[in-house]
C-alpha cells in the first residue's frame, strides 16, 4: 500500500460515510441551504417591543471566551406569554435582526410545534427527522429512534458551530419543556428561541415573559397594522381618543388589535367610534373575531390544557370584583387552604391565564381573559358552587376589614392576625380597590354587604384622605340601608357622608347630612349615634364661622358622652370644643379644655388623638401669649406625627410651629416650617391646608423684608382659596397681600430717601473737585 496516500475533507460538515482514496478533497458549498432560511413573514407593524427585542438579542449574540469570567453563558431564550400577546412575532423579528447582523451564517431553522392544538400537536421525534434533513443529513442516515435523532441533531449543530456556521433554532408554540428540549442546540454552540404560552422554567433558558403593549404602543400598532392594508387610511390618526379607547378595550393585546385593524381595513367606511361601541357591549369577545381568527379561540386552546382544579379556580376568579386577588382571598373563593390555592394560581400564572400582581401573593387577570373566564364560570355556576363562593369572599372581606380597622384603634392590641397598626394599614391599602369594587357591585344583590363594608371603612378613608370615594360609597350605603329598612345603618351612612362632604368643603350639604343623621338616631333612641352626629355637625359649623352655635352643639354632645361614660368620644368632643372656643375668642377656656382632651387620649394610649389635641393646645397657648409652652407642646405633636408616619398631622404641626416661631421672632425657622408644611399639604392634595401654609409663609417672608416672595405666596394662597370657594380665606389672604404691598412701598420709599441722601453726600465732593 502506498504510504503517500493522503485523505483530506475540508470546507464543510460531512454526515455519513466518506470515500477514502488518493488525494481526494471534498468541499461543501459555502451557500446556506434554502431549508436553513425558513422564517415566517414578519410584520411591518411591529412596535413597542424595543426592550424585549434587545433582551432576546443579548441572548443570541455570539459570546467570546474571556478566560476568567464566571458569567453563565445562556444560548436559548424562552419567550412566554398569554395567547395573542405577540410571542411569535417577537421571535421572528429577533431572528431577522440576528441574521442581518451576521450572527448565524449557518442559517435558521423554524418549527411550529402547535403545542396547544390537540389536532396538530407535534412530537419532537418526527420534527427532528425534518430538521436533520434540513441540515443536510441524508434520509437513510436519520436514526429511527427519537433519542438517537436528538443526539445526532445536537452533534450536527455543534459541528456547524465549530466550523463558524452557527445555526439559530426557533421553536414556536411549544406546550411543554419536553416538547422543546430535544430541539435545542447544546450550550455554547448554536442558539435558540422558544415561544410558549407557559413559562418554561425547567428549560435552562433565559426567561422572558411578555406583557401587553403600553397604551401608546397599542395605538401605534393599530395604526400601523391598518396602514399596511390601506396606506392612506387616517382613521386612527384622525380619532386618537376613539383609538385609545379601542386599544384599552382590547386590553392592549396585539392579537385583538390586529383583528380590529382587519375589521377596519375590510370596511373603510366603518368609524372607530362604531367599533368602540361594539366593544363596550355585553359580549366584547364575540366582536374580536375575523374569519377563523378569534381571541376567544386563542384563549380556549390554553383553557383546555388546565387540569380540573385549575379550571375551576380560573372560573371562580372573576367573582373577585377588584383588579387583584390575594392568595388568601382566592383560597376562600375556592374553599381550599392557602397552600393549595397558591399552587393552583402558580400553575395558572405559568400558563399566563393569570398574572402576578403588585406584590408577592397577589394575582390579576387580563381584562379579556377575565371576560372569558366569567363566561365559562356562568355556564358552570352550579357545578362550581359559584353562589357559595361569592358569599364566602364577601364574608372574608367584611371580617378582615372589621379586624383591620379595629386594629387601627390604639386601645386594641393583636386583632385577628394583625399584630400592629402598620400591618392593618398594609392590608387595607392593598385590599382597598377590592373593597371599593365590592361596594359598587354588591349593592344590587347583597345590600347588607355594601352597607356593612362602608360602615367599617370611615377610619381608614379619613386616614388616607379618600374623601371623594367616601362620598360615593356613603351614598351607596345609604341606599342599601333604605332598601333594608335599617334606620341605624342609614344614620351611620349619613354621618360618614357629612364627614366626607366637610372635607371637600361642601359645608351646607354636610350640615344637612349630620342633622338628618342626628334626627334618625334620636328617633330610634341611639344616643351614641346622636352624639357622634352632633360632634360632626359642630365641625361644619366651625368651618362656616358659626362658632357660638358650634360651642352650644358641643356642650350638648359632651353631656351625652359623659352620661354614656364614653371616654374616647369625650376626648374627641373636648378637642373640638377647644377649637371652637379658641375661634370664638375664648382662648383661656380653650387651653383648659384642650389639656383635658390631651390627658384623656394619653390615658387611652391614642397617639393620633393625642397629637390632634396637642396641636390644638399649642395654638390656644399661642393665643394667650404663652409661646415657649406652645413650642414645647407642638414639638411633642410633631414627634408623634413623624413616628406614626402621619403626614397630614405633620403638616398641621409644622404650620402651627411656624406661627409660634414668628411670634418669637424666629423668622427663618418660621419660613422653613411653613414651606415644609405647604409641600406636604401639596403632596397630599390638601389644597386648603396648602393655602393656609402659603399665606402664613408670606407673613413670615414679609417680616424678613422678602417682599417679592411674600407677594407670590399671598397670591398663590388667595388663588387656591378662590378655587375652593373659601371667601373668608381669600379675603384674609388678599387683605394680607395689600398690607405686604404697602410694606414693600414703604420700604422702597425709605430706601429711596436714604439713597438720595447718600447720593447728595457722595456727589458733593465730586462737584467741588
Amino acid at each position: 500500500m502506498n504510504d503517500r496516500v493522503r485523505n483530506e475533507i475540508t470546507g464543510g460538515v460531512v454526515i455519513g460515510p466518506a470515500i477514502m482514496g488518493r488525494d481526494i478533497t471534498l468541499r461543501l458549498p459555502a451557500r446556506v441551504p434554502a431549508a436553513l432560511l425558513g422564517l415566517p413573514p414578519w410584520s411591518a407593524a411591529f412596535t413597542g417591543r424595543d426592550a424585549e427585542l434587545a433582551e432576546v438579542l443579548e441572548t443570541l449574540a455570539p459570546h467570546r471566551e474571556d478566560g476568567g469570567s464566571a458569567a453563565v453563558v445562556v444560548t436559548a431564550a424562552a419567550v412566554g406569554g398569554l395567547a395573542g400577546i405577540g410571542k411569535t412575532e417577537l421571535a421572528v423579528q429577533a431572528a431577522r435582526a440576528a441574521l442581518s447582523r451576521g450572527w448565524f451564517p449557518g442559517g435558521v431553522l423554524f418549527v411550529d410545534m402547535f403545542g396547544y392544538d390537540d389536532d396538530r400537536r407535534r412530537d419532537p421525534a418526527p420534527v427532528l427527522d425534518g430538521l436533520l434533513r434540513a441540515l443536510g443529513v441524508p434520509g437513510e442516515h436519520v436514526p429511527p429512534d427519537g433519542a438517537d435523532r436528538a443526539r445526532l441533531y445536537a452533534s450536527v449543530l455543534a459541528e456547524f458551530a465549530a466550523r463558524g456556521r452557527r445555526v439559530l433554532v426557533v421553536v414556536d408554540n411549544a406546550g411543554t419543556e419536553d416538547q422543546a428540549r430535544p430541539l435545542l442546540p447544546a450550550a455554547g454552540g448554536c442558539a435558540a428561541i422558544v415561544t410558549s404560552r407557559h413559562t418554561l422554567g425547567l428549560l435552562g433558558a433565559r426567561l422572558l415573559d411578555l406583557d401587553v403593549l403600553g397604551p401608546a404602543a397599542a395605538v401605534d400598532m393599530l395604526d400601523r397594522t391598518l396602514r399596511v392594508a390601506r396606506p392612506r387610511d387616517t382613521r386612527v390618526a384622525d380619532r386618537p381618543h376613539d383609538a385609545a379607547e379601542i386599544a384599552r378595550m382590547c386590553g392592549h393585546l396585539p392579537l385583538a388589535l390586529r383583528i380590529v385593524a382587519a375589521l377596519l381595513a375590510e370596511d373603510p367606511a366603518r368609524p372607530l367610534s362604531a367599533i368602540a361601541a361594539d366593544l363596550r357591549g355585553p359580549h366584547p369577545l364575540e366582536e374580536l373575531r375575523y374569519a377563523e381568527t378569534a381571541v376567544r379561540t386563542a384563549f380556549e386552546l390554553s383553557y383546555r390544557r388546565l387540569d380540573g382544579e385549575q379550571a375551576r379556580v380560573f372560573r371562580l376568579l372573576p367573582l373577585n370584583p377588584g383588579p387583584e386577588v390575594s392568595t388568601r382571598a382566592a383560597a376562600i373563593l375556592a374553599g381550599v387552604d392557602d397552600a393549595a390555592a397558591r399552587r393552583t394560581l402558580e400553575g395558572l400564572a405559568r400558563a399566563h391565564l393569570v398574572e402576578r400582581g403588585t406584590g408577592y401573593g397577589r394575582w390579576r387577570t387580563h381584562d379579556l381573559v377575565r371576560r372569558f373566564a366569567d363566561d365559562h364560570g356562568r355556564l358552570r355556576a352550579a357545578a362550581d358552587g359559584r353562589e357559595a363562593a361569592q358569599s364566602r369572599l364577601y364574608d372574608h372581606y367584611l371580617t378582615r376589614t372589621g379586624a383591620a380597622v379595629a386594629r387601627l384603634a390604639p386601645q386594641n392590641q393583636v386583632v385577628d392576625g394583625f399584630p400592629d397598626q402598620r400591618k392593618a394599614l398594609e392590608w387595607l391599602d392593598a385590599e382597598y380597590p377590592n373593597l371599593r369594587a365590592t361596594v359598587l357591585t354588591a349593592g344590587s344583590g347583597h345590600p347588607e354587604v355594601a352597607l356593612n363594608l362602608v360602615l367599617a371603612l370611615p377610619h381608614f378613608l379619613d386616614r388616607r384622605r379618600r374623601f371623594n370615594d367616601w362620598i360615593t360609597l356613603a351614598g351607596l350605603a345609604r341606599a342599601a340601608a333604605r332598601h333594608l329598612g335599617d334606620s341605624r345603618g342609614e344614620g351611620r351612612a349619613l354621618n360618614g357622608l357629612g364627614l366626607a362632604l366637610r372635607q371637600t368643603r361642601r359645608f351646607h350639604e354636610a350640615i344637612a347630612a349630620h342633622q338628618d343623621a342626628a334626627r334618625l338616631f334620636q328617633e330610634i333612641g341611639d344616643r351614641y349615634g346622636e352624639a357622634s352626629a352632633l360632634n360632626n355637625l359642630s365641625l361644619v359649623l366651625r368651618e362656616l364661622r358659626r362658632f357660638d352655635e358650634a360651642v352650644a352643639v358641643l356642650r350638648q354632645d359632651l353631656e351625652i358622652c359623659r352620661d354614656l361614660h364614653d371616654h374616647y368620644a369625650e376626648g374627641l368632643v373636648l378637642n373640638n370644643l377647644g377649637l371652637a372656643l379658641r375661634e370664638a375668642r375664648r382662648p383661656e377656656e380653650a387651653v383648659t379644655v384642650c389639656r383635658d382632651a390631651v390627658r384623656i387620649f394619653q390615658d387611652l394610649g391614642d397617639a393620633h388623638g393625642e397629637s390632634s389635641a396637642l396641636n390644638n393646645l399649642g395654638m390656644a397657648l399661642r393665643e394667650v401669649g404663652r409661646f415657649d409652652e406652645a413650642v414645647a407642646v407642638l414639638g411633642q405633636d410633631l414627634e408623634i406625627c413623624r413616628s406614626s408616619e402621619d403626614r397630614h398631622g405633620e403638616a398641621q404641626s409644622l404650620n402651627a410651629l411656624g406661627l409660634v416661631s414668628r411670634e418669637l421672632g424666629r423668622l427663618e425657622a418660621a419660613v422653613t416650617a411653613h414651606r415644609d408644611g405647604a409641600q406636604i399639604f401639596r403632596e397630599l392634595d390638601d389644597r386648603h391646608g396648602e393655602a393656609q401654609s402659603l399665606n402664613a409663609l408670606a407673613l413670615a417672608l414679609r417680616e424678613l423684608g422678602r417682599y417679592e416672595e411674600a407677594v407670590t405666596a399671598h397670591l398663590d394662597a388667595a388663588g387656591i382659596f378662590r378655587d375652593l370657594d373659601d371667601r373668608h380665606g381669600a379675603d384674609v389672604a388678599l387683605g394680607d397681600l395689600a398690607r405686604t404691598r404697602e410694606a414693600r412701598r414703604s420700604a422702597g420709599a425709605l430706601i429711596s430717601n436714604v439713597g438720595g441722601h447718600e447720593d447728595e453726600r457722595d456727589g458733593a465732593p465730586g462737584a467741588g473737585a
